[in-house]
């Protein structure tokens, strides 16, 4: 009998007995490896009712204390390092290098973290009038929902609830079904940080708890990040019923390189950033753009060289560059968007399709994809491929390459490779994303500043991390103070609508 992975709430785990359950799979090998708790209205009941106890008491917590607790989960997730690679490499797919690199990232947003008495201060103005002090500040909003995919299990949780921890808030999380394990571990680490039992807890589970969570009504705020489709659900349906809602969603990013830039460089760069975790990353580059015919012929020479050196294989295999993909519905997926482009007559350069890795026959595997020629009419150029397949186009000038980047429906991150400062900042200034990188493949920005993108990459208007996270997880209080001296006359009435007067 499988073991089954349960909910979490109120510091302890809730495992239901006869209640709805889904397979978890190792993608390395195809092979089920647990079953996760499906949850229901019920289970998010009673999550929300711990969150709701446990966040009067947090948001009344200390800075000093709250902060505390970020520090030892800092040392503690260093300490689980290999642990939580492990589960997420078993989980996901990917390897373990890959998994220790999205660890230190989830680290670095604790880190950031720990800065929230700073970027939650408020404002204060003296005297503006009859003796009055004015003052903001910033509180916690209450209960928030987190919604994660499968991609980034722990670094897009941790970035996203530390600073909602930090500022005081309780917690309500569905990770994605496919990936709990490492969300098990994390509720450990946190009860091991000293976190009260309430303040974290997780819910398991598909749409059934997603709409649960967007309907509640002690939850007052919801970060997602995921597909599109389903992010713009979340979007209207969280608002449409009273929430703060900062929905992340999909990317076609685009990867320009002018003829003067470093094209070894850049072809290193595209194969990096397009084929790291066999692609599934929002900000993984998706389509090349070379500038000029000369230099598409020499990029594409140099990439497909690189292409060549990439070795697949499970997770656990440190010679492997990427493994397979998360499930046998995504590999099915990937596969028919190269079959389909293919027929509207992109050229196939190189086919991952039908890839054996020995001894992991019903492994998940793709192997790295190439198309050229892709145009603006095709659906590889339109839709995100979440798969190993990326695509060539060709760009005559910059001015048509940037028209190609931002006639996209998405505006995730676009980068440019070039040694020319007027071209990059043309790019700069006039490409309609999120997140802009010069000379630099993944322009993933360090959690001290905001990260998210335009257009539809972005329902909402929070950010994943930075300053502006502190800001989405805590709502304004403006308070008008006076304190008379107790030995004057008493004042006047008075109906004039002039509450700050010096009078008054």
């Amino acid at each position: 009998m499988s073991t089954i992975i349960g909910h979490y709430i109120a510091g302890e785990i809730h495992v239901p007995q006869g209640g709805r359950t889904g397979p978890i799979f190792n993608p390395s090998t195809g092979e089920e490896i647990a079953r996760c708790a499906y949850g229901d209205q019920a289970t998010m009941d009673q999550a929300v009712q711990a969150a709701t106890e446990a966040a009067r008491k947090w948001s009344q917590t200390s800075h000093a204390t709250r902060i505390a607790v970020m520090y030892k989960l800092r040392e503690l997730m260093i300490a689980a390092t290999d642990e939580l690679a492990e589960v997420i490499g078993r989980e996901h797919g990917k390897t373990i290098a890959d998994a220790k690199g999205e660890i230190g990232r989830a680290i670095e947003g604790i880190e950031f973290a720990t800065n929230e008495p700073h970027v939650t201060k408020g404002e204060f103005s003296v005297n503006v009038g009859g003796g009055i002090d004015v003052f903001s500040m910033r509180v916690p909003v209450g209960v928030v929902g987190c919604i994660t995919p499968f991609n980034f299990p722990i670094m897009v949780p941790m970035v996203m609830m530390g600073m909602a921890i930090a500022v005081g808030n309780a917690i309500v999380w569905k990770p994605s079904e496919k990936v709990p394990g490492a969300a098990m571990i994390l509720a450990r680490l946190l009860k091991e940080a000293g976190l009260p039992e309430g303040v974290f807890n997780i819910v398991h589970g598909d749409k059934v708890v997603v709409d649960a969570l967007l309907e509640h009504p002690g939850i007052a705020a919801v970060s997602f990040v995921g597909s599109t489709g389903v992010g713009e659900y979340v979007y209207q349906k969280g608002t449409a019923n009273n929430k703060r809602v900062a929905s992340f969603t999909g990317g076609k990013n685009h990867m320009v390189v002018m003829p003067d830039a470093d094209l070894d460089a850049a072809a290193g760069a595209f194969v990096s950033a397009g084929f790291g975790s066999a692609s599934q990353r929002c900000m993984a580059v998706s389509l090349l753009l070379p500038v000029g015919e000369q230099t598409a012929v020499k990029l594409r020479e140099l990439v497909i060289e690189k292409i060549k050196a990439l070795h697949v294989g499970p997770y656990n295999d440190p010679k492997a560059d990427f493994g397979a993909v998360i499930s046998a519905q995504s590999k099915a997926a990937v596969e028919k968007a190269i079959a389909e482009a293919i027929d509207a007559g992109a050229e196939l350069v190189m086919d991952g399709r039908g890839i054996r890795i020995p001894g992991h026959d019903n492994g998940y595997y793709i192997g790295p994809t190439l198309f050229d020629h892709v145009t603006m009419d095709m659906t590889f150029y339109k839709e995100e491929i979440f798969g190993p397949a990326r695509g060539i186009m060709r760009a005559a000038t910059l001015d048509e390459a940037i028209a190609i980047t931002n006639a996209h429906d998405y505006g995730n991150g676009s980068v440019i490779f070039t040694r020319d400062g007027k071209s990059a900042h043309r790019f700069m200034s006039e490409v309609e994303a999120g997140m802009i990188g010069v000379n630099v493949p993944v322009p993933l920005p360090v959690s001290y500043f905001n990260f998210g993108g335009l257009r539809r990459s972005k329902f909402g208007d929070g950010h994943l991390y930075g300053p502006d996270a502190a800001r989405f997880y805590t709502k304004f209080k403006t308070v008008s103070q006076r304190w008379p001296d107790a030995a004057a006359a008493p004042a006047a009435v008075s109906l004039a609508f002039n509450p700050v007067s010096d009078k008054s």
